[in-house]
């Protein structure tokens, strides 16, 4: 099973810019689909984006489109999370996960981010 780490969170003003990290270990990453996640205080977890195994096909949240973007470097065991024009309702704890055969089975322990206006 893949373990998977997240960097990069933070504080930031409204329509600035952060990129995430989820560096993974101890499994073939490249047979993963990976995805981010976010739970907001009160609510909850909700789908940002997900990439397919070889990076060839992405898929985003109508919340996000067009100002969050993934990414994977599979040389590296990395997924990442670009976000742009970041907003005060962005501000939540930021997940990745990792699916196998249909389900995301494995998490990170989450990073904040933290979007003032």
């Amino acid at each position: 099973q893949v373990q998977l780490v997240e960097s990069g969170g933070g504080l930031v003003q409204a329509g600035g810019s952060l990129r995430l990290s989820c560096a993974a270990s101890g499994g073939t990453f490249s047979r993963y689909a990976m995805g981010w996640f976010r739970q907001a205080p009160g609510k909850e977890r909700e789908s940002v984006a997900a990439i397919a195994r070889s990076g060839d096909n992405s898929w985003y949240s109508d919340s996000v489109k067009g100002r969050f973007f993934i990414s994977r470097d599979n040389a590296k065991n990395t997924v990442y999370l670009q976000m742009n024009s970041l907003k005060p309702e962005d501000t939540a704890v930021y997940y990745c996960a990792a699916s196998y055969s249909g389900s995301y089975n494995q998490w990170g322990q989450g990073t904040q981010v933290t979007v003032s206006s």
